[in-house]
């Protein structure tokens, strides 16, 4: 009897699937995404990630939505904290749903309880070399940023193809990113490629999705910084109290040339505006600041001199808080409960491991290892 072997085809742009007599059926539009439970989540996540998540989960457009909780990744550079792991799992799962993010219209899940990962991630490392791995972008930047030099622990210089076995487990074909993470994605195609040509045409070779707002693909920190980080202290957190939000948007970096009202302001580097453009909307301006139409006008006002920066901060907190103080609140009655929350994620994670052994099934069937079964 002939063997049914799964073939993909592509027609007009369209990934489908031929399964023996079966016939043609559409490719499951699939997500993958998560975040390192280091800390809670902060705005940066929120503008660069999360919102996005809750619309594409709310849209309709996808069969499966997986959000991981990656606390092993987490732990190839906190391997001797990993109480900051474990206390931190259950405050990302409480910022994943205050914002939005439904269990039952995505599968929340953690990452250690899937260990067909772990074995994923084993057999792809014979598909990437040692030089290939130093030459990815994001690993260098993360290696230096954490000052590993030559003393990076293998775990957190493998990333990449964990992260492949992430996103190969669950046959995603779209992956929420920002533009950092973009090397990573394609090493991650690279293994793809690699494995179906040298085995057989098993994995799901994903796109990247960027945010479509350029401000969001980058928050910078408060203190004017690159980047929005945990570690740098520069942070405004999901679950900040009014107060601390306040304090940390009003000694927010701006235009250290700006030093008088009449003075003319530069947009350039100014972290304030950087904010107004990932979160102002139009109805914003007439609930805190109708003398305004829009955020160019109040750019265009700032650029020639005669507004002042306590003027525009003061129109930044508001807006940060008409978008967070409902998040906070369904926040706090989540924190009731903290209990249902890991009860919500221990189902997630058996929904997931299921789905992972499949895909790990087919992987050993096409790598001829699948002796006894």
């Amino acid at each position: 009897m002939q063997s049914e072997k799964k073939t993909r085809y592509n027609y007009q742009g369209i990934n489908l699937h031929c399964t023996g007599r079966k016939g043609l059926t559409y490719m499951k539009k699939i997500i993958l995404t998560g975040d390192r439970p280091t800390g809670r989540l902060h705005v940066g996540h929120y503008v660069g990630s999360l919102r996005r998540r809750v619309e594409l989960q709310n849209s309709g457009e996808y069969d499966d939505i997986y959000i991981m909780i990656a606390d092993a990744q987490a732990l190839t550079d906190n391997f001797d904290n990993p109480d900051k792991v474990r206390n931190n799992i259950s405050e990302v799962a409480l910022d994943y749903m205050s914002c939005g993010l439904d269990p039952e219209k995505s599968t929340l899940l953690v990452q250690s309880y899937i260990s067909e990962l772990t074995e994923l991630t084993f057999y792809y490392m014979n598909l990437v070399t040692v030089s290939r791995l130093k030459r990815n972008p994001t690993v260098k930047t993360e290696i230096n940023m954490r000052g590993f030099h030559t003393s990076i622990p293998v775990g957190f210089f493998t990333y990449p193809i964990s992260q492949a076995a992430d996103i190969t487990a669950f046959k995603a074909t779209t992956v929420p990113v920002g533009d950092d993470q973009l090397p990573m994605l394609e090493q991650a195609r690279e293994i793809v490629r690699s494995f179906n040509s040298t085995y057989d045409e098993v994995l799901v070779e994903p796109k990247a999705l960027l945010p479509d707002n350029e401000a969001c693909m980058r928050l910078p920190g408060t203190d004017g910084k690159a980047k929005m980080s945990k570690s740098l202290g520069n942070c405004i957190y999901l679950s900040d109290p009014p107060d601390e939000i306040r304090k940390k948007v009003m000694s927010m970096y701006t235009d250290p040339d700006h030093i008088r009202v009449e003075d003319p302001g530069k947009l350039e580097g100014n972290c304030v505006f950087t904010y107004l453009d990932a979160f102002c909307r139009e109805d914003h301006f007439e609930h805190h600041l109708p003398e305004y139409s829009c955020l160019d006008e109040l750019k265009s006002h700032y650029t020639k001199g005669g507004l002042g920066d306590v003027k525009v901060k003061k129109f930044l907190y508001a807006v940060l808080m008409e978008e967070l103080e409902p998040i906070q609140a369904r926040r706090h009655e989540l924190e009731k409960d903290i209990p249902a929350v890991m009860e919500i994620l221990h189902k997630g994670s058996q929904k997931a491991r299921e789905t992972a052994a499949q895909t790990l099934s087919e992987v050993k069937h096409a790598m001829k290892i699948d002796y006894f079964g």
